[in-house]
């Protein structure tokens, strides 16, 4: 004899209303958020929630709210990116994570570049596809902030901050952080310093420079070099190539990233030892001893498994995106968001790559 199995009927707000002994309309402002009711009430109502195993039904929730539930996420990078750097990986994650417990799904879509990124938000808007944006990579004369706000859609920047002030913006407050690299490696004896940047296009990049400049300049470092590697692998490989050949070569070395370091670092092992096989030097000069320092502005598991390991500036990129995601859940409640705020100062973590360097 085949038995039936009596299916749990859904919690639905009129259990949580009656429970409490409040309004069905009371219990679903408190629910989402909006104003009308009290803390208290907010807080009663999502801990009845909770005991009763509420859970909501987004699509009814986006109906009734002509919300799409998603936030869009399409910045200017190739796919290549994804696969070799761990930062914006990590960022991703920490903001899905924020925004998952708000019902809220993450829509990403790498584009090629700026102009493609920028019909992208066109179409969305067009076509209500989503809620709000995330905003990264902020370039010089960056005419997305303004379109967003011409197509009067919610976003927040990831860096910056914004020089129109079109949209909010929540940065790592890193402002110092290249003068913390520098004051290691010249106390550490360096005085021939090379700086292998990222995109001259690029806000942070620029940032990072102008520090540098000024800090080299003010304690009569030199010769010194900048470069512009555009997060080019390759290309960064060939300066480092070119800059070990000069008479006066750089005694160490910062990188934009960890998979740039991580290539020249490769290249530099490779010079090294042949010079050491070459000259007979003793063990006290051999690789790593000869080896100019080294430093990544990125940090990740490839800095910790080089050898030597690689000194790193460290940022929690999925707290950072954790962060930017409840500043913009905040937007989209209607909440006012003041303009501009640096959070997470990064910290200098000191690996072989700077203990064990010459600094000849």
């Amino acid at each position: 004899m085949s038995h039936m199995v009596r299916k749990q009927a859904r919690v639905s707000l009129k259990d949580i209303a009656d429970e409490l002994g409040i309004s069905q309309t009371a219990v679903s402002f408190a629910i989402n958020d909006k104003p009308g009711v009290s803390d208290e009430t907010k807080r009663n109502v999502k801990a009845m929630a909770r005991k009763l195993g509420w859970t909501p039904t987004y699509a009814a929730q986006a109906l009734s709210s002509s919300r799409t539930m998603t936030v869009g996420f399409a910045p200017s990078r190739s796919v290549d990116d994804y696969q070799t750097e761990s930062f914006m990986l990590h960022f991703m994650a920490g903001a899905q994570m924020a925004l998952s417990r708000k019902g809220y799904g993450l829509l990403f879509s790498p584009c090629d570049s700026t102009e493609e990124e920028m019909q992208v938000y066109r179409d969305w808007a067009k076509s209500k596809r989503v809620d709000a944006v995330i905003l990264v990579d902020l370039r010089s004369e960056d005419p997305r902030p303004r379109l967003l706000k011409e197509l009067g859609m919610p976003a927040v920047l990831a860096g910056g901050p914004d020089p129109d002030d079109a949209i909010p913006s929540l940065s790592i407050d890193d402002s110092r952080t290249m003068e913390s690299v520098l004051v290691h490696l010249s106390l550490l004896g360096h005085r021939r310093i090379a700086y292998l940047a990222g995109d001259s296009n690029l806000d942070y990049c620029m940032e990072r420079t102008k520090a540098f400049e000024s800090f080299t300049a003010s304690r009569g470092l030199g010769p010194l070099w900048v470069e512009f590697t555009d997060f080019d692998v390759n290309k960064a490989v060939s300066i480092t190539q070119r800059l070990l050949a000069e008479e006066e070569h750089p005694t160490a070395f910062i990188f934009e990233s960890e998979t740039l370091a991580a290539a020249s670092i490769r290249v530099i092992t490779e010079i090294k030892v042949r010079q050491s096989e070459r000259a007979g030097d003793d063990d006290s000069q051999r690789y790593p001893y000869n080896m100019p320092a080294t430093v990544s502005f990125e940090d990740s598991f490839i800095c910790e498994s080089l050898y030597p390991s690689v000194t790193a500036v460290h940022r929690d990129a999925g707290e950072y995106g954790t962060l930017v995601a409840k500043l913009l859940l905040k937007r989209l409640s209607g909440r006012a968001v003041a303009g501009n705020r640096k959070v997470l100062t990064p910290q200098l973590v000191v690996r072989e790559s700077t203990r064990l360097a010459s600094a000849r």
